[in-house]
C-alpha cells in the first residue's frame, strides 16, 4: 500500500482528509509561490500545485503525494492574502453584495514511476451585503490576513456568506471528491475503515 503524503501545512487540507479517515502524513516542504507569474486563474493554482507536490516528492519513495492551491477570483482579477487591515478591507468592500470566484487546483503525483494528474475545479461564492462595522470586527479578529480573498468560509469570514454554489471541500482548499478519485485511480483504496 502506497503512503498518501499531504504537501501542504493547511490545517483546513489537513482536517479534510482526516475527516475522511484516509491515512496520510504531511511533508509542507518549501515551496514557494511566485504571485508575479502571469497566469489565469485555473492555470496558476494547478502550477503550484505541482510544484508543491514536485517539491516534496524525492522525499517518499512508494508514496502518492498530493499538492493543492487555492486563489479567489474577483472580476477576473486574483485576490491574493491581503496581508494588511486597509488591503483587506479594500477586498471585503469589493465582495460585500457580490460573487466571487474560488478556484482550487489539485495534484497528485505517483513517486514510484512519476505518473502525475494535475487538475482545478472553480466554486462560486455568494456575499451577503456587509457593513463597514462588520468589515471592521473581522479585521480585528486577525484573521482574513493569510486567507485568499480576505476571508476563510469556515471561520468567522463564513457570516458574510450568503450562498455557496459547487464543493465546499474545494473552497476550503481541497477538492475532496476529485482527489479521492486520482488516488483511485492510481491503485490506493481510501476506504480502510
Amino acid at each position: 500500500m502506497k503512503t498518501v503524503v499531504l504537501a501542504s501545512a493547511s490545517p483546513r487540507r489537513k482536517e479534510i482528509l482526516e475527516r475522511a479517515r484516509i491515512p496520510f502524513i504531511v511533508d509542507a516542504g518549501d515551496y514557494e509561490e511566485d504571485m508575479s507569474l502571469d497566469l489565469p486563474p485555473h492555470e496558476l493554482v494547478r502550477h503550484f500545485s505541482l510544484g508543491k507536490a514536485q517539491s516534496v516528492q524525492h522525499k517518499h519513495p512508494n508514496s502518492l503525494v498530493i499538492g493543492s492551491d487555492s486563489v479567489v477570483v474577483f472580476d477576473g482579477k486574483i485576490l491574493g492574502k491581503p496581508h494588511t487591515p486597509q488591503r483587506a478591507k479594500e477586498m471585503l468592500q469589493k465582495l460585500s453584495g457580490r460573487k466571487n470566484t474560488a478556484v482550487t487546483g489539485y495534484a497528485v503525483i505517483d513517486t514510484d514511476n512519476g505518473n502525475m494528474f494535475v487538475d482545478s475545479v472553480e466554486n462560486v461564492v455568494t456575499f451577503r451585503k456587509i457593513s463597514d462595522h462588520e468589515i471592521d470586527a473581522y479585521i480585528a479578529t486577525g484573521e482574513p490576513f493569510d486567507k485568499a480573498g480576505a476571508y476563510a468560509i469556515q471561520g468567522v469570514g463564513g457570516l458574510f456568506v450568503e450562498k455557496i454554489e459547487g464543493d465546499y471541500t474545494a473552497i476550503l482548499g481541497l477538492p475532496l471528491w476529485p482527489v479521492v478519485r486520482t488516488l483511485k485511480e492510481f491503485g490506493f483504496e481510501p476506504f480502510q475503515i
